[in-house]
């Protein structure tokens, strides 16, 4: 099979071998010579999709590896496909030939999840764009991933000059989507071949997790928690009440299909109240838009709305969640300012002082959403724990903030939404079935950004808040958070290319559909002209087709007995509320809970307006932490934990995981946001191409000083008296390391006072290849001391060991040199 490349330089297209693929890879001089091909025919590095054509490559190319991946550089072949950037290192392994394909491997990184590239010459650096000219030879290629990760590339000098620039030219034009059909474009390049198509369709679905795609699915649901009094409807089979809504949905088994049809009209979007949980106590977990404005209420149809909003009991409470919680659009702010905070702009010198960069971090107000949407889940969690009553979260909409409130309510109180399989259902169920606009909040296509908002990535983080409290009772790692988190920014799974169950629907049909409110979806004439049929695209939850099973291995953990909850300090979190409040109370009120008290506003529910007096009697506010010191808040908190007779309630497994909330206790998700801030620091200025690396600078300065220090420590008398050295101040060990500075021990800090000297003694320019460990490097051209580097406390070294410089920049080359 062979594709055809084009080349975006006017050259002459050329034809090539998916087959001969790694010929290619290792022989780029010698594609046309026999003897060569040979030679590295036995090189079969990796599987390569039927129909990915290579646009371009650069031959010695070294990757800078992070500090999870062992740090140091990688050498290889850089490759730029219309679907990815992929890196081959030289020492690949040939992979099993059986072994199912992967789409990313290790090294690579998917077009459509770059949001800037960066190319770095030898005194600036240029932000590539399609219409931007270089009129440098690149030596350094910086990857900024719309997921966080930065990826730094290293041309070494004997890259050929035009293939530095012209894969820089192919990356910066290819990558950016410019309108709707170049996504399907991505898409079709991925997923689009014959091959692809007929495994895709012989994929499986894993078996051990519940999809919430049909009935049996939420029968299912309904008999694991143990939930009475509910059935499965599915009066919305062909979505003709509700467009957002699922196929299928729990209602209260007193109410009939022919009475739900008239309640949707009641709620905005027609999203009525629906069964998400039960907790074992006996309450209910239900979700719902806000009502509608102007609806005249029939006697019939307040029957019906009572029996779907009270679900068998006999109180219920509503948690309004429009006030409190952050719009869209105040996340979406957040992220922007944290991402351009965590990263940076190489590309200009705007940079965040060290001294200014919590305060920056502050500011971003991410932190403070992340700790509104636990508050708000573990006092949702504290009030179902009470037992007997519906809590029915209320959101104008329903597809934002009552999804993560939601969801983070079950992973803090069922042990089984902390399984990976348990996990992957609650997604299922809170999120794709229940219509959070995936499509609208990531934005793949680019085209506005009006409703972009990293909703789903908010609830990332508040899980990860709360896994790394309680990390021994989750089943899931970190690893598995952060590759569900990578995924999103590729638009390749179904879960995430929708907006509603209805859309998934008629995508994977690929069936020209209509929708009207009286016949609901039905086939379009056939004189009607067909929509273009989408590639197959795979659920997000198919892993073994985005990580190697090495890297899914990392995705569990053992689970560990609950112990004894201990006593909580949640700083303004009402862990205790009052169970004085609904003892004022009649069989059928409803109170509403906002801000940590309890009320009941008259204008509640519409049909009760008019008529309060014969629903409810006035009940005792439940008093707000808010107002409590903080050692009264720490008692009522353990007062959350009853004593009892029996031990076996010391350790029940449905205990709310309560988050701390204190300033200290939300931290920033370093694994995540973090990963790309040293990258980005280390290439925040430009360097020449004979400089070393600042890091190995440094760390070279260290390791000889420790030298000096044991050399000089071996030759002192045994009987000579230790002096005293004058106490140091710490002052800067307790900078903070959020933000990428670099702290050094106490041992060490004395390098610094001697580099401008050392520097100075070899002024000669020393190839890189001769240098040895005792060789100084040359320095390094410091910005006005703006930029700081992180060096954590090492180990002293081992006899026989020393330090070897990593490979630097590009060299210049030798006038003799044709290449």
């Amino acid at each position: 099979m062979t594709k055809r490349i084009s080349s975006s330089f006017g050259r002459p297209n050329k034809v090539v071998s998916l087959c001969n693929f790694t010929d290619l890879l290792y022989a780029p001089r010698a594609c046309n010579t026999p003897k060569r091909k040979k030679k590295f025919k036995s090189f079969h590095v990796r599987f390569v999709f039927a129909g990915e054509c290579v646009l371009q490559r650069a031959v010695l190319v070294r990757k800078k590896l992070s500090a999870k991946e062992g740090g140091g550089w990688l050498s290889g072949t850089l490759f730029c496909t219309h679907f990815r950037v992929a890196f081959v290192p030289q020492d690949s392994q040939k992979p099993d030939d059986n072994a199912d394909p992967v789409l990313l491997g290790d090294h690579d990184v998917a077009l459509a999840s770059l949001d800037k590239v960066v190319a770095v010459g030898p005194s600036r650096t240029k932000l590539v764009t399609p219409t931007c000219s270089l009129k440098f030879t690149p030596e350094e290629l910086v990857l900024y991933c719309r997921d966080l990760r930065v990826l730094c590339f290293l041309f070494d000098r004997l890259t050929p000059d035009t293939q530095a620039v012209e894969i820089t030219y192919t990356i910066g034009k290819t990558y950016q989507p410019l309108k709707p059909g170049t996504i399907l474009s991505f898409q079709n390049a991925a997923l689009g071949s014959i091959e692809m198509k007929q495994f895709l369709s012989n994929r499986r679905r894993d078996p051990n997790m519940n999809w919430f795609e049909c009935s049996l699915g939420w029968e299912q649901e309904l008999e694991r928690t143990g939930a009475s009094g509910w059935r499965v409807s599915s009066v919305n089979d062909r979505f003709e009440m509700s467009t957002s809504l699922p196929r299928f949905s729990v209602v209260p088994q007193r109410v009939l299909d022919t009475e739900l049809k008239k309640t949707f009209a009641h709620f905005n979007e027609g999203r009525i109240p629906r069964w998400c949980w039960r907790h074992p106590h006996g309450s209910d977990l239900l979700r719902m838009a806000s009502f509608q404005n102007n609806i005249y209420h029939e006697k019939d149809d307040i029957r019906n709305l009572e029996l779907v909003l009270f679900g068998g009991q006999q109180l219920c409470v509503i948690v309004d969640l429009g006030e409190e919680m952050p719009s869209p659009a105040d996340i979406q702010l957040a992220h922007t300012r944290l991402r351009t905070l965590c990263l940076g702009d190489i590309s200009s010198s705007v940079l965040v002082p060290d001294d200014k960069w919590l305060s920056t971090l502050e500011s971003t107000r991410w932190l403070d959403y992340t700790r509104c949407c636990l508050r708000k889940a573990a006092e949702v969690a504290c009030l179902l724990r009470g037992g007997h009553m519906t809590v029915v979260l209320q959101e104008p909409e329903d597809r934002d903030m009552n999804c993560v409130v939601c969801s983070l309510v079950q992973v803090m109180c069922d042990p089984h939404c902390r399984t990976v399989a348990g996990f992957q259902g609650l997604v299922q169920k809170e999120w794709i079935t229940a219509g959070h606009k995936f499509l609208s909040r990531i934005n793949y296509h680019r085209e506005s950004d009006k409703e972009e908002a990293p909703v789903f990535l908010l609830f990332l983080d508040c899980v990860w808040q709360l896994w790394a409290q309680y990390p021994a009772r989750f089943q899931l790692t970190e690893d598995y958070l952060l590759a569900l988190h990578d995924s999103v920014h590729l638009p390749l799974f179904s879960s995430f290319l929708a907006n509603s169950q209805r859309e998934r629907c008629r995508r994977s049909q690929h069936l020209p559909q209509s929708y009207t409110p009286v016949n609901g979806l039905r086939e379009l004439p056939l004189g009607a002209p067909e929509e273009p049929v989408d590639p197959p695209f795979p659920p997000v939850w198919d892993w073994a087709l985005q990580y190697s099973s090495l890297r899914r291995a990392r995705f569990t953990q053992p689970v560990s007995q609950p112990a004894c909850p201990p006593p909580v300090l949640n700083g303004n979190l009402n862990t205790n509320l009052d169970r004085s409040w609904h003892n004022d109370g009649l069989p059928g009120s409803v109170f509403l809970l906002s801000r940590s008290t309890f009320s009941h506003p008259s204008n509640l529910l519409p049909w009760r307006s008019g008529n309060s007096s014969s629903y409810w009697k006035s009940h005792r506010r439940a008093p707000s932490s808010e107002s409590l010191s903080g050692l009264e808040r720490l008692i009522r908190a353990c007062s959350l934990s009853e004593p009892s007779e029996n031990p076996s309630t010391l350790h029940d497994p449905y205990e709310p995981l309560l988050p701390l909330l204190l300033g200290p206790c939300v931290r920033v998700w370093r694994g995540c946001y973090l990963r790309g801030a040293l990258h980005a620091q280390a290439f925040s200025h430009p360097m020449t191409s004979c400089s070393q690396h600042p890091l190995d600078q440094l760390a070279w300065e260290v390791q000889q000083l420790r030298e000096k220090v044991a050399h000089a420590s071996h030759r002192r008398p045994e009987n000579q008296t230790k002096r005293q050295e004058p106490r140091r101040l710490e002052s800067n060990l307790n900078q903070n390391a959020n933000n990428g500075t670099f702290l050094f021990s106490s041992s060490s800090r004395t390098s610094q006072q001697q580099p401008s000297s050392r520097g100075a003694a070899h002024s000669s320019v020393i190839p890189r290849a001769q240098r040895t460990a005792s060789d100084p490097p040359r320095p390094v051209q410091r910005n006005n001391g703006k930029h700081t580097f992180l060096f954590g406390h090492q180990e002293p070294p081992q006899s026989g060991q020393c330090y070897i410089p990593s490979p630097s920049a590009k060299l210049p080359k030798r006038p003799g040199n044709s290449h």
